[in-house]
């Protein structure tokens, strides 16, 4: 667990701690980033009643004027550890009683995945469609929808994997603030033939608040990241492909393809009547001679593979049918880009 200046979440963080049912043997193994506040102090009161739980506590950190970031103290943390298996808590969430217990056996089952549980927002309300998306998704979505703008299908502060699978895939980037360490392990966990598994239990409760560490990654970070992803695993081993969207964000996807994949687009495809008469989308900017012009059709006349780049759960459930009727299967020929 990490810490930075969360003195006023950890007593209810730290009793979820001691409440759970698993029988196993724990260590809450803790690193605190620069805090200026109580937070070691707080954590320090509860070692009596964790060690007479079976709990062992081990407890560090630095006095550095700034933090170091997630990364490093998550890093840290591990590194100071001893357990064969890794249960990631942020010190502003809340673990109900079963998730050890339930996500360790989900582990057993699969070593070579990080296993994720169902949440619980709150203040309830917040972020509506992010937590659907997150209590919702299918098992082979967790998968397909890794290119989505929701970063991780299985979400950071649910995470649960072997120590041996960590080390596998890495440590966390240190890079400090605006650094999206998660997404990035997350991606390389799937490099080396990592999943990802879901306890279909609601496990967390899981806290939005503006001091919250993900406020600080800006969305162009994110974009380019996924926009690099996407290209290494689909759109760089297609021959060509069709871009569902010829709006906005479909143009700006095409527009941050790489030269070769740019080529591949042999088509926009939009349900707007407006777009389609237009026939064709020029990029302006394009270096090449003549210009790119790419047609754009309905999306009745196109063919797949298609990247969709329209937002989910915001058509009244059209994009859906649209896709439905077209008998399309998610992951072979179309992936959400949203």
């Amino acid at each position: 667990m990490p810490v930075y200046n969360a003195a006023c979440w950890l007593d209810e963080c730290l009793q979820a701690i001691l409440l759970q049912d698993f029988t196993g043997v724990m260590e809450l193994s803790v690193f605190d980033d620069a805090s200026t506040d109580e937070s070691v102090k707080v954590v320090e009161e509860w070692r009596t009643r964790l060690e007479a739980r079976g709990i062992s506590l081990v407890i560090s950190g630095h006095k550095s004027p700034q933090p170091k970031g997630v990364g490093f103290a998550k890093n840290k943390a591990i590194n100071q550890s001893s357990g064969k298996y890794l249960c990631f808590q942020d010190a502003d969430d809340v673990m109900l009683p079963g998730r050890v217990r339930l996500q360790f056996e989900a582990s057993l089952l699969h070593p070579n995945c990080i296993a994720g549980c169902r949440v619980r927002r709150v203040p309830e309300g917040s972020t509506e469609r992010y937590t659907h998306w997150i209590n919702s998704t299918t098992q082979d979505q967790l998968l397909t929808q890794v290119y989505t703008s929701h970063g991780p299908t299985v979400i950071m502060p649910t995470w649960f994997c072997s120590r041996d699978w960590f080390l596998e895939v890495g440590l966390f980037d240190e890079g400090g603030k605006g650094v999206p360490e998660d997404l990035l392990f997350f991606y390389q966990s799937l490099r080396r033939g990592g999943g990802a598994v879901r306890v279909d239990q609601c496990l967390l409760v899981y806290r939005y608040h503006e001091k919250a560490a993900t406020h600080s990654v800006t969305e162009e970070t994110i974009w380019n990241l996924r926009v690099s992803f996407l290209q290494e695993r689909v759109v760089g081993r297609w021959e060509s492909f069709t871009i569902w969207n010829a709006g906005k964000q479909g143009r700006k996807l095409f527009r941050h393809l790489s030269g070769a994949n740019q080529k591949k687009v042999k088509a926009f495809c939009d349900v707007d009547e407006k777009k389609i008469k237009k026939g064709f989308y020029t990029y302006e900017d394009s270096k090449e001679r003549p210009k790119h012009r790419v047609p754009i059709v309905s999306y009745k006349d196109a063919s797949p593979p298609f990247i969709i780049c329209v937002k989910l759960d915001m058509t009244g459930g059209i994009l859906e049918e649209n896709i439905h009727s077209l008998r399309l299967v998610e992951g072979v020929d179309y992936y959400h880009f949203n």
